[in-house]
């Protein structure tokens, strides 16, 4: 006898065998299935009666990651009706009905992920709707991270390098490294050692690097790799760490340039001003002392000038 003809008397043993156990079985070929976002996935549900199709019952639901305590219904067959969810109409359809209760799911999306149930009943069986489970998981890339930094960039400051990312399935893992002038790894997990004078915190979509008693050899380019099974995104901050007496533009150093300024525009006017005095006391001493030798002069002349009147008066 043939693989085939074995396939075949297989199939009716278990065919019976199933019978006498219950009226309806379900078998699903998948117990998990992973599909990037935007892609369509086929969710197989297969099932095994002796009853005919007329009164055959299909519902699937599903319980989100979001919310798996508050399943919703996706799709139902009844009575040769499809009823579907108003949030998925134009997403989700049957396959294979009345023969399988496949369903497929197009142009998912990171809330479609969670737990799919596909339940069957097929009057007149009597047994109880048999129950088939799914785990449906949505893969999405990291959405591009968010670099930030706070702290004091002085010598012997400190510094905190913070990186969040908002998307990405399953959740990216977060990695620091200083890239230039020379490449360091700052991993972002308390187990491991991190790189000397860094301490090292980690969260499910966001980390941050906190680098203590910063100096000049802490300047440079700094890049956060947001990675998953899908891809890598990057951000980037630059560091540049100054000294307190030369930062550029910093108060503590423009103060006593202004302050040596003023003295000395003080002591240069205070100079010209007694330079000025002095000047113009110089020329008044000048004009008095001529006016003074004029009049000597004067009065000397005119006792020059009456020699006649003192002969007289002799005479």
């Amino acid at each position: 006898m043939g693989s085939s003809g074995r396939w075949i008397i297989w199939t009716l043993c278990a065919c019976f065998a199933a019978r006498q156990k219950t009226a309806l079985r379900i078998i699903m070929r998948e117990s998990s299935l992973e599909v990037v976002r935007g892609d369509s996935v086929l969710l197989p549900c297969s099932f095994f009666t002796f009853s005919d199709f007329s009164s055959l019952n299909v519902i699937w639901t599903l319980a989100p990651f979001s919310s798996p305590k508050t399943p919703v219904q996706v799709i139902v067959f009844d009575h040769g009706q499809v009823i579907k969810n108003p949030s998925l109409i134009g997403r989700v359809h049957f396959t294979g009905l009345p023969f399988s209760a496949d369903i497929i799911l197009n142009d998912t999306q990171v809330s479609d992920g969670g737990i799919y149930r596909c339940m069957v009943n097929n009057p007149p069986d009597t047994a109880d709707p048999d129950v088939g489970e799914l785990l449906l998981s949505v893969l999405e890339p990291p959405s591009l991270p968010v670099c930030e930094w706070d702290g004091a960039i002085d010598m012997g400051g400190s510094v905190r390098l913070s990186c969040s990312v908002e998307e990405g399935v399953p959740p990216p893992k977060i990695r620091w490294k200083k890239v230039t002038p020379e490449e360091i790894s700052l991993p972002i997990n308390m187990e491991v050692q991190c790189h000397q004078r860094v301490s090292c915190l980690s969260g499910e979509l966001s980390g941050s690097v906190q680098i203590v008693n910063v100096s000049s050899q802490t300047s440079g380019l700094y890049r956060c790799s947001a990675t998953n099974v899908l891809g890598t995104e990057n951000c980037y901050v630059n560091l540049a760490i100054y000294n307190n007496e030369a930062a550029p533009d910093s108060p503590s150093g423009l103060l006593p340039g202004v302050l040596i300024t003023l003295v000395m525009s003080l002591v240069l006017l205070a100079l010209l001003v007694l330079v000025l005095w002095l000047h113009r006391t110089g020329q008044d001493g000048r004009g008095t002392r001529g006016d003074r030798k004029s009049e000597e002069e004067e009065c000397y002349n005119e006792i020059r000038y009456t020699p006649s009147l003192m002969k007289r008066s002799f005479v």
